[in-house]
């Protein structure tokens, strides 16, 4: 072969089950629930992937939010971080997601051979459009529900959320929102809130005009120089995550274990559908 010959390219496969809020499911963290399978423990099976401690247990958070029922279990203690293990669920996703991987392989290797008789312009149209595809969001927590009712006046529209577990959530949207994303009750949508929105409180009787007020246990408290991050486990294996400052950390005498409330406004949650 000519040494300005370009080489035939192929098409490697990275399967990923994508929501509009992210990536719910994809190589890293199917390897992750392969390592939990095998070390029953997080620390363990941060180290094989390789990846860190604190985005092990977020990836952990994000799929058990998203999912109908959660995909790992565990218990908060011992050296190694507490001992983890995948529920029956988690399993059967695992080899899901690998049936489905080695079909979609086989399927890329057909399209690398059809590919390689296109145009250079439909191409860079197909990786234009495949970025865009690619949305993803900094908001820390990622909630799938469904509309369990709506109230519209002439600017604005109320949506009552159901989570399991008899949680609810509020948001607060625009009415020409409600209209674009085709909301009505029962429809599923996705419902994500930023950390810097969600106060901690661990006072029952504290009243506020906040319509979200989730209570759950204290899981997990990432210290920074400034800020840290709370992480709440509430009904259902679904966690919440706040952010706040040091000293408030500190006020609220908080620490794994503690019960406390995560309140934020109903203007705060951002809803998504799948087109």
């Amino acid at each position: 072969m000519p040494s300005n010959a370009i080489a035939p390219f192929k098409l490697v496969s990275r399967l990923s089950i994508d929501t509009a809020l992210g990536t719910f499911l994809g190589d890293t963290r199917i390897r992750l629930l392969e390592a939990i399978g095998r070390h029953g423990s997080i620390s363990r099976a941060a180290k094989a992937v390789p990846m860190s401690y604190k985005a092990a247990w977020d990836a952990i958070d994000a799929m058990n939010n998203l999912a109908e029922s959660p995909l790992v279990e565990s218990a908060v203690g011992g050296r190694q971080g507490g001992g983890t293990r995948l529920t029956p669920y988690g399993s059967r996703l695992i080899a899901m997601y690998r049936a489905v991987e080695q079909e979609y392989q086989e399927a890329m290797e057909r399209l690398s051979r059809e590919i390689a008789q296109s145009e250079e312009a439909d191409l860079a149209q197909c990786r234009q459009l495949l970025r865009r595809l690619a949305m993803k969001t900094s908001a820390r927590n990622q909630f799938i529900a469904r509309v369990a009712e709506l109230r519209h006046s002439e600017v604005s529209a109320e949506v009552r959320l159901c989570l399991d577990a008899g949680q609810t959530l509020v948001a607060l949207i625009t009415r020409e929102s409600a209209l674009s994303l085709g909301l009505t009750p029962g429809s599923e949508v996705q419902a994500f809130i930023k950390a810097s929105s969600v106060i901690l409180t661990t006072e029952p009787s504290l009243r506020t005009s906040a319509r979200n007020q989730l209570w759950g246990t204290v899981k997990r408290i990432h210290p920074g120089s400034v800020n840290a991050e709370v992480t709440l486990e509430i009904a259902g294996g679904r966690t919440v995550t706040a952010l706040l400052a040091n000293e408030s950390l500190t006020a609220l005498g908080l620490e794994v274990g503690s019960t406390a409330r995560a309140v934020f406004k109903a203007s705060s949650v951002i809803l998504a559908t799948l087109a």
